[in-house]
């Protein structure tokens, strides 16, 4: 058949149609063959004048053996690349249900199994069957993340894609400051819309959550010294219980200006240092303290203010009343005090 090696009777045939005569393409017509292919047999096992067909199968035997892959090799080899592509696909399916596109993921799973030096855009277009411009796609969307890296090719003139030592501290580092822009935004929208609406309460726990994340997540990434600091300005405007400018308050903690200011910046950068409390700027180097409107529920807040109400106009009440009408407190006691049996 066209296309498969040539038999022993076909080389047979080769021999005696050369031998009446006939030329390379007629001898390829009646084989079902290239004429190319009748024209490197002869050559290949041919002498001046004459085609050696035993010969030619002796040598066709030789290659072929030369050729074939051991069995148990190309088995293992097969087995492992089915294996490995399961785990790509497996691996990638879920990194996919975390809202990564799917063919970003399978591009990242498959430099994940690479070697140290990583691939070229054109092994892991080999390697997931896909086109070139997926791969390079997907590795823009990777790079965007800081997941991937580009390195030159040594010797080359190729770029090749890893995932180096620090993937994970970068990414953990991106997120964690995605999450704090994510508590500050949704803080200004408690502030825009109020914290008494629905989208101000529903903004401020989302703000609480991010800046809960955000701080377990950045751990100690400031340094202690400025995190004593920013709760002792904290503590100095909650005693003062009032508005502070900038020299009174370095003034009054004996620090000097840039002190202060790390300090104030810090509290600024991070507002989870503060709460429940929120670091106010009422007016340029002016600062004071007041409670974060979200920490408190509108049922909450109402609920406080009416009891601080009716405890304010108690004690207007009190001292409304002249001192010979304001009870005294051994008359109440005695008037409490059941009377002595033995005095009746």
């Amino acid at each position: 058949m066209p296309g498969a090696r040539l038999t022993q009777e076909d080389r047979s045939r080769i021999a005696a149609w050369l031998a009446d005569g006939l030329g390379y393409a007629e001898i390829g017509r009646r084989l079902g063959r290239p004429t190319s292919t009748i024209s490197r047999e002869v050559a290949r096992n041919g002498t001046p004048g004459a085609y050696l067909s035993e010969h030619a199968q002796q040598a066709a035997g030789h290659r072929a053996r030369r050729r074939r892959p051991r069995p148990s090799g190309a088995t293992t080899d097969k087995q492992t690349t089915e294996v490995v592509r399961g785990f790509v696909d497996q691996f990638a399916t879920l990194l996919a249900a975390t809202g990564l596109p799917r063919m970003t993921a399978r591009v990242f799973v498959c430099l994940l199994a690479a070697d140290a030096s990583g691939l070229t855009a054109v092994e892991l277009v080999h390697r997931l069957q896909v086109s070139p411009a997926s791969v390079s796609k997907s590795i823009g969307y990777l790079e965007a993340m800081d997941l991937v890296v580009r390195r030159l090719d040594p010797g080359g003139r190729r770029e090749r894609y890893v995932i180096d030592d620090d993937v994970w501290l970068r990414a953990w580092q991106s997120d964690t400051s995605a999450h704090g822009e994510i508590a500050l935004a949704a803080q200004q929208g408690v502030e825009i819309f109020g914290a008494d609406t629905t989208a101000g309460v529903r903004l401020g726990k989302m703000g609480q959550f991010f800046a809960h994340l955000s701080q377990q997540m950045s751990g100690s990434m400031l340094a202690e010294p400025a995190v004593h600091d920013s709760l002792t300005v904290l503590a100095a405007l909650v005693h003062a219980g009032r508005p502070l400018i900038l020299t009174t308050l370095a003034t009054a903690l004996d620090w000097p200006r840039d002190r202060l200011t790390a300090a104030l910046e810090a509290i600024q950068r991070h507002p989870a240092i503060a709460d429940p409390l929120v670091l106010r700027t009422i007016e340029p180097q002016a600062y004071t303290i007041t409670t974060r409107p979200d920490r408190l529920s509108p049922a909450q807040r109402q609920a406080l203010e009416d009891v601080s109400h009716t405890q304010r106009r108690a004690r207007d009440r009190t001292r409304q009343l002249p001192p010979s009408s304001a009870p005294s407190p051994l008359r109440s006691v005695a008037s409490t005090t059941p009377p002595d049996p033995a005095t009746r």
